[in-house]
């Protein structure tokens, strides 16, 4: 819905927001279901009925807790039934400085005030180890915004008694502990507030008419952040981009302009614009983000504006690059599908606000106004497509993926024997019980599988380490390699143990490693696995979705035998485990085995 995108009017959002949710909900997408536990130092209410349109928006349907007034910390540390009943997948933590108990006085000594700030500290600390060792949930803290006035000035944030030095201490030990905590978010909402503006942000007559610790205008820039973080940890983040060129990435048209005479580069105050705008482009790539190019120029053109001496982008910078005078909707379609993406994983850049409307229209693909060069940024980074949850070594290397998957596909079209071009791949793959080093990309790759997710369930990281640790579940992690580098993590199998029966709870594989026997390499470990631990019969699920129609015989390529199919296409299916099973992996070389 255009209307929940950045930027948003927040009067409008207030207005409609039963008629939105209506239209969300009856729209025919699909949801992931969660339940979140919002547990507030104030009044939330409002809070949750916004926060749940972005949610929706950003194909998340949440059942919601709502604490009463400031009993956020009585409701964990003394075990609310109702909270537990509740079961919460998520937790989110709505303090702000209202709820700081107590300041530093001007007469306190400077043990003193460290005694201060650890004990507040240990308050927080305390209720999110309750949480761990009760929920095993990830949980979402907000930190503190700067206070609304300075006693001491500007040497409020210099000298140890001031609020603004107090507050600066303690965001930093909450930094501290979510930098040694995996399953814990922070909320920036001291960032929010210093853009939003803080007077407005933190006006005071909303505190003392509704216990409101922000205004109520500003509910939406905090809604809206906090259901980035939310879709981020639970897989819905934007995986590429799509760039338009002339006056995207550079001033000036290319064809017409030439390129010794485009806006790029230090000469002038235009050209350092877009210079800025591409080193921000540029820096997306360390994310993990997929840079594509999407432009109605001649080709020859585009790599000559791309090769400017002045260019922070350069060819080599991008996956694929369209530039042909097809329509841009076709080009991205295109780039989809060689990169085995849905159309709706990518982000079109664009300063023309009718190819946004229309690649927009016909592929559903989010396409931000990004308004005039100076916006460029700061929408694109507000509008928090790739927040960053998480970011693991693959991250880092996604795009060099993609690029060496491009290089197997044209050495692909050189063979006449399929087989034979899976030999000259030289595969090496590693199948193991999951690993401490992997789990945040095990549970990546649990949220981030659409195409090849059988049974469509999602894991937390806290739930990964859960199934890693419990001793009733096979569980399994496979990497592929082969000459042209390292693919990472693409496959995750979890099995729970019943008896000598296994339950097939996830089985899912990064769709750029489809059709090189990495299936079968996971199927001949688990069934070696199963048999090890007197495994007789697995059992597999599929539960069809509009994406993973490809995987619907994929049980039955396997080897299994379906047993039961429902009204809604639901399938139960079924595999002997035997001591005379025959390995169906004939290319990968797995864990150092010919």
């Amino acid at each position: 819905m255009k209307e929940l995108e950045y930027p948003f009017d927040p009067r409008l959002i207030i207005k409609k927001k039963r008629s939105f949710r209506r239209e969300l909900l009856e729209s025919g997408g699909s949801f992931v279901e969660k339940k979140i536990a919002v547990l507030g130092g104030s009044t939330t209410h409002d809070i949750i009925s916004i926060l749940d349109l972005f949610l929706l928006n950003q194909g998340i349907k949440a059942e919601f807790y709502e604490s009463e007034y400031a009993k956020y910390w009585e409701d964990v540390m003394f075990d609310n039934p109702e909270l537990t009943e509740f079961a919460p997948d998520l937790i989110y933590i709505h303090t702000t400085n209202r709820n700081i108990t107590n300041y530093p006085a001007l007469s306190q000594s400077a043990e003193e005030v460290d005694a201060l700030l650890n004990s507040e500290f240990e308050h927080f600390r305390a209720l999110w180890e309750k949480i761990e060792d009760r929920y095993h949930c990830p949980v979402i803290q907000n930190n503190f915004e700067y206070p609304y006035y300075r006693l001491l000035g500007n040497s409020d944030a210099t000298d140890i008694h001031g609020r603004v030095s107090f507050i600066n201490r303690l965001n930093e030990l909450f930094a501290g502990y979510k930098r040694e905590h995996r399953n814990f978010y922070i909320q920036d909402i001291n960032y929010l507030s210093a853009c939003y503006g803080l007077d407005e942000w933190a006006a005071p007559l909303y505190w003392h008419m509704y216990k409101y610790a922000l205004s109520m205008e500003a509910v939406p820039t905090l809604s809206y952040n906090l259901s980035n973080i939310i879709k981020s940890i639970y897989g819905k983040n934007k995986k590429a981009l799509a760039l338009d060129l002339d006056n995207t990435l550079w001033g000036g048209i290319v064809g017409d302009d030439g390129v010794e005479n485009l806006e790029i580069g230090p000469e002038t105050s235009l050209g350092q614009v877009y210079s800025e705008f591409q080193n921000y482009i540029k820096e997306q790539k360390e994310i993990g983000v997929l840079l594509n190019v999407v432009s109605k120029n001649d080709y020859e053109n585009a790599i000559g504006g791309l090769k400017h001496p002045d260019s922070v982008l350069t060819p080599d910078d991008f996956i694929e690059i369209k530039a042909n005078w097809d329509p841009k909707s076709k080009n991205l379609e295109d780039i989809a599908k060689e990169l085995n993406l849905l159309p709706e994983s990518f982000v079109f850049v664009d300063d023309n606000p009718a190819e946004r409307e229309i690649v927009s229209k016909q592929l559903h693909v989010v396409s931000p106004e990004i308004g005039s060069v100076e916006d460029y940024i700061r929408v694109i980074d507000r509008s928090g497509f790739f927040e960053v949850t998480s970011l693991s070594a693959d991250d880092a290397r996604r795009n060099e993926m993609y690029k060496e998957n491009a290089k197997r596909a044209k050495l692909e079209q050189s063979f006449s024997d399929y087989g034979e071009y899976l030999q000259s791949l030289e595969m090496k793959g590693t199948i193991r019980p999951f690993e401490p080093i992997y789990l945040d990309r095990i549970a990546q790759l649990t949220n981030k599988s659409n195409q090849f997710n059988l049974t469509t369930k999602r894991y937390s990281r806290a739930e990964i380490e859960a199934v890693s640790e419990s001793g009733e579940f096979i569980d399994l992690y496979g990497k592929l390699e082969d000459k042209f580098g390292d693919n990472g993590v693409v496959s995750v199998v979890i099995g729970k143990k019943n008896g000598d029966m296994l339950d097939m709870e996830l089985w899912i594989m990064s769709c750029r490693v489809l059709k090189r026997d990495m299936e079968f390499a996971m199927m001949d470990e688990l069934v070696r696995s199963a048999r090890e631990a007197g495994i007789r019969t697995i059992k597999g699920y599929y539960y069809p979705t509009a994406k993973n129609n490809m995987v619907r015989e994929f049980y039955a390529q396997m080897g299994f035998t379906k047993v039961s199919e429902d009204e809604a296409q639901n399938t139960v299916w079924e595999f002997q485990v035997t001591e005379d099973y025959k390995n169906q992996n004939k290319w990968i070389r797995v864990n150092g085995n010919e």
